[in-house]
């Protein structure tokens, strides 16, 4: 099979003739038809998260067809429409797991990661985190349900029943659960880069509301405001637009240093707090939410073999909505 594999920190990913992987115990062999390119997968190539398998595959929002499946999976069957998402692995015995937050588990691994992911031919998968696709959503369009999608979906969660929501970093994440949010009955309030016009008009045609730079203030007070961008100057710039109670929302993996601040921000009961990856739950609540509405997923397709191109535009910020791996 063929394979885009990471080789260090800041050099392109590698096209490489792989051996295809067979099914252990527990596991899924998938024939990959779509995986989606997410800012997590930057982190690893740029060298922001520590410590990959050697030669990993990258990818974590992959589906694709069950082509075998290992001793003891009874879920799936060949044939079957999956997605694997970015949590990969946990020990299920932790406090953690039994609570229902493998998300926290201390030996969980995650795909593309610590596991071979989706820039690939073909993949495995651990069962217990491979979920039913819903039928309305082609492959292109449900690639970014699988990360993206989650982690909005989770961070939204995270924010309460927030009605006046700020979303900063208008991305793959932030354009899905702004959908959600509108479903719900929210207002919601989108936060660029300051001059980005491509990016506030995207904004805009999903959220249809107010639309500002990220250094300007809200015309009302925010209770929640979600960051999906990675810029920890984000934090402070969204506790000044909160209301008293309200809550900042960091939904993704790595952000850069956040700078100091004044108390007087934080003070009145406002607070900050972070998004890790994501639970079963959170799958199995999502993907049957987003076909209801139904989720709009913005795409821009590329072969496998342009994954580089494809981190070039999303690292470049030259990208709406989300970056899709398509295999041949």
């Amino acid at each position: 099979m063929r394979a885009m594999t990471f080789e260090r920190p800041g050099a392109p990913l590698r096209l490489r003739q792989c051996d295809a992987p067979e099914p252990e115990p527990g596991q899924i062999l998938l024939h990959v038809c779509t995986c989606g390119v997410c800012r997590t997968d930057l982190h690893i190539v740029d060298g922001e998260l520590p410590n990959p398998k050697p030669h990993v595959v990258p990818g974590h929002e992959i589906v694709g067809r069950v082509l075998a499946v290992g001793r003891g999976v009874e879920r799936f069957a060949p044939g079957q429409r999956v997605g694997v998402p970015w949590l990969g692995w946990t020990c299920g015995v932790c406090a953690y797991c039994r609570a229902g937050r493998e998300n926290l588990c201390e030996l969980a691994r995650f795909t593309g990661y610590q596991i071979d992911g989706g820039y690939a031919e073909q993949t495995v998968a651990d069962a217990r985190y491979c979920f039913p696709i819903p039928e309305r959503f082609s492959d292109i369009e449900a690639a970014p349900l699988l990360c993206a999608g989650l982690i909005g979906y989770r961070t939204l969660r995270a924010g309460g029943d927030a009605r006046r929501l700020g979303i900063y970093g208008f991305g793959a994440a932030a354009h899905i659960a702004a959908q959600v949010a509108r479903y719900e009955g929210r207002e919601v309030f989108a936060f660029t880069r300051p001059g980005d016009k491509a990016a506030q008009d995207f904004a805009r045609s999903i959220t249809g509301g107010w639309v500002g730079g990220s250094d300007e203030l809200p015309p009302e007070p925010l209770d929640a405001a979600l960051i999906f961008a990675p810029a920890g100057e984000l934090v402070p710039a969204a506790l000044r637009a909160l209301a008293p109670g309200g809550t900042v929302v960091c939904g993704g993996i790595h952000m850069s240093e956040i700078p100091a601040f004044s108390y007087d921000i934080l003070w009145k009961e406002r607070s900050i707090r972070s998004v890790a990856n994501l639970t079963r739950r959170d799958a199995e609540e999502f993907l049957p939410l987003a076909a209801k509405i139904p989720i709009v997923t913005m795409t821009r397709a590329y072969a496998l073999e342009d994954a580089n191109t494809a981190l070039d535009d999303l690292r470049a910020g030259r990208l709406e909505g989300a970056a899709v791996l398509v295999m041949g």
